[in-house]
């Protein structure tokens, strides 16, 4: 049986069971290896954050956000914590559950000071220097922080629940962001989603999505390629999809589609072209063919918006 079959077995299998998060969680750290925080993650997470800044400066008359929301946040909070280092004033992580925890956030703002004593986190964020030696007495002191106190220390405020209607007042949001979290969301939920953000964003707001467009079975299994799942027709994927990590196997036209129905204001696109060659050893299902290759073979875009 190939890899990535017998991951999607068992993901499957535990979408049903209760405290299937926090199942799959185990399952990921333990045998897919697919949680552990290493350093290439980490400076990945910091790239976006930096992706992030970057573009709200671009797009944005101020330099600094004062009120940011990050959807799909995680188990470790590398960009909301990069967002209390610039400079941020109330951070809001939105998540269907609480996937982060005492431990986990010890273990990010370590790896913040680590690559701060080693010179390399201002090549990424150009944070405030009285918000570091802040972030670095917290952990000094982290044994005598409960849960709530730490993430009001780091001015980080968790939503959890349905992104489709969050309890935030409109025009109140200057940054919205998110990475590699579209693509585990169905279009038919994203919608919704994407039009609470255009409410709560202010005037002059920017949003700024990393979108991956891959198989991400292809990161376990190398045996298959990162266009594998555009084999199978909405019917199987159904069977072989899961809701504790789906995958929408959406492609960047239909995102495009989705801002262009509710006219948001796409400012900037980043696409990554993709590979051509496995794109046309991949047995394409049908309802992917009425597309050009350069379509379907984009593997990664960043899309920023402005209010």
């Amino acid at each position: 049986m190939s890899i990535w079959i017998a991951k999607a077995i068992v993901q499957k299998s535990i979408s049903f069971l209760p405290y299937k998060h926090r199942i799959n969680y185990f399952f990921q750290k333990y045998i897919t290896k697919g949680v552990s925080f290493t350093d290439d993650y980490f400076y990945d997470r910091l790239i976006r954050a930096k992706n992030h800044i970057d573009g709200y400066n671009r797009h944005s008359s101020k330099m600094i956000p004062e009120c940011t929301l990050e959807i799909g946040t995680g188990w470790y909070p590398t960009v909301p914590i990069s967002m209390y280092l610039m400079g941020s004033l109330k951070i809001y992580s939105v998540d269907i559950s609480m996937l982060t925890s005492l431990e986990r956030i010890k273990i990010t703002i370590e790896k913040f000071i680590v690559a701060n004593d080693n010179g390399t986190l201002k090549e990424y964020i150009n944070f405030d220097d009285k918000r570091m030696c802040s972030l670095i007495h917290l952990y000094k002191m982290y044994d005598n922080y409960t849960l709530s106190q730490v993430l009001e220390y780091l001015n980080i405020i968790y939503l959890i629940g349905d992104a489709r209607k969050m309890n935030l007042e409109s025009d109140t949001i200057d940054l919205i962001t998110s990475n590699n979290t579209f693509e585990h969301i169905y279009l038919d939920k994203l919608l919704p989603i994407l039009i609470e953000f255009e409410r709560v964003l202010k005037k002059g707001g920017v949003s700024s999505h990393f979108i991956d467009l891959c198989d991400h079975f292809s990161y376990l299994d190398k045996e298959i390629t990162i266009y594998n799942f555009l084999k199978f027709s909405d019917f199987q994927w159904q069977i072989i999809d899961n809701n504790i990590q789906p995958q929408n196997r959406a492609r960047y036209f239909d995102y495009q589609k989705l801002f262009q129905e509710i006219r948001v204001n796409v400012v900037e696109k980043v696409l990554n072209k993709g590979n051509h060659s496995l794109l046309a050893n991949t047995p394409l299902n049908k309802k992917y063919l009425q597309h050009s290759m350069d379509e379907l073979a984009i593997c990664e875009c960043h899309i920023y918006t402005k209010k």
